[in-house]
């Protein structure tokens, strides 16, 4: 049997593969000021700068952080206001703010509707009902639409919040469409 040859000269990958390999030089380790280390040569990098950090919460978990952080927000209304639902709905806005914020991309939808969840959630414990089921209902019954302006106003600052989000991530889709 014959062995028929397909290539007659060595191909360029096994030339690569038979040469030894050189491990990659360490990089300078460099002091937090930017400042090159002793010798380093060339020029110093910048810092980097320090940004807050941009945490991104699913749909459930950004419902999750409303709820808890209402719920938080009513106990310290309630020990340091003795429950003034004014100061709970001051607490309401920017929660339902950072939750508009913070929640991933994809589930933008989801904050203007945990808004409300979270607020009726955090009610509870400074709605002023006593007395049994019935009464604790009444009472955030009573909370909810004596102070539907605060409910109302942070749904609508997480609504704008995430038209604004939506409208940059779709005019940033669209920007290398027109220039390409």
């Amino acid at each position: 049997m014959e062995h028929y040859r397909t290539r007659s000269v060595d191909h360029p990958q096994r030339q690569q593969q038979q040469q030894p390999r050189r491990p990659a030089p360490a990089p300078a380790a460099q002091p937090i000021g930017g400042v090159p280390a002793q010798g380093g040569g060339g020029r110093p990098r910048p810092a980097p700068a320090r940004r807050l950090p941009r945490p991104r919460l699913t749909g459930l978990g950004g419902g999750l952080f409303a709820c808890v952080a209402m719920t938080l927000a009513a106990g310290i209304t309630w020990l340091l206001f003795g429950g003034s639902l004014f100061a709970y709905g001051l607490l309401f806005l920017p929660v339902a703010a950072a939750t508009a914020l913070w929640v991933r991309p994809a589930d933008l939808i989801t904050a203007p509707i945990s808004a409300p969840i979270a607020f009726a959630a955090g009610v509870w414990p400074i709605s002023g009902g006593s007395g049994g089921f019935g009464a604790e209902l009444m009472g955030i019954v009573s909370a909810l639409s004596l102070h539907a302006g605060w409910l109302y106003g942070g749904t609508l600052v997480s609504a704008l919040i995430v038209v604004v989000r939506k409208a940059v991530l779709i005019s940033r889709r669209r920007l290398p469409r027109r220039t390409g």
